[in-house]
């Protein structure tokens, strides 16, 4: 790992545990950056501290919401991707980053955004988060739209992606 990425990642820990934050796992070896995920009890307070306050009991239909922080590394692309069983919610935290989204398996224009501008994306809805010159960091929380089958790791439809995956 490089040293900037590993002083990133202990910055960003440092952050959300000066927040109050339990970090339930973390993995800094994704070829684009990485993650923290954030103790699901805590899903209220981290919309409150990175999305405004929204209310999270709207968002739950059922089981988790799956906080996290994304770091997005310069130059990185995640995959082009969709999911069956979730919607998404994103906030820039810190840097610039990119991000494509189209109805359709065709890449849309990438759009600029900037700390504190919020983009949600609708289930089904083809994604791709883009770091641009900078390092970038991204709050996320799922919304689930299957009570019955709540989205995981595995509920990635990867259309496209850099890494082979």
């Amino acid at each position: 790992m490089s040293t900037e990425k590993k002083e990133i990642f202990e910055r960003v820990e440092e952050m959300l545990g000066a927040q109050g934050f339990s970090i339930a796992a973390k993995d800094d070896t994704r070829p684009w950056g990485g993650f923290f995920v954030i103790d699901e009890n805590q899903a209220q307070d981290f919309a409150n501290q990175y999305f405004d306050g929204i209310d999270v009991e709207n968002l739950r239909i059922g089981g988790k919401l799956s906080p996290k922080i994304l770091i997005v590394a310069p130059q990185a692309r995640l995959s082009w991707q969709y999911h069956h069983r979730r919607a998404e919610i994103w906030q820039v935290v810190e840097g610039t980053v990119g991000i494509k989204r189209s109805n359709t398996d065709d890449e849309g224009e990438v759009a600029e955004y900037n700390p504190k501008d919020q983009v949600k994306l609708q289930q089904g809805e083809r994604h791709r988060l883009i770091g641009l010159d900078g390092w970038g960091i991204v709050a996320e929380i799922w919304q689930h739209t299957d009570a019955s089958h709540p989205s995981d790791e595995d509920d990635i439809v990867r259309v496209q992606d850099d890494f082979g995956r």
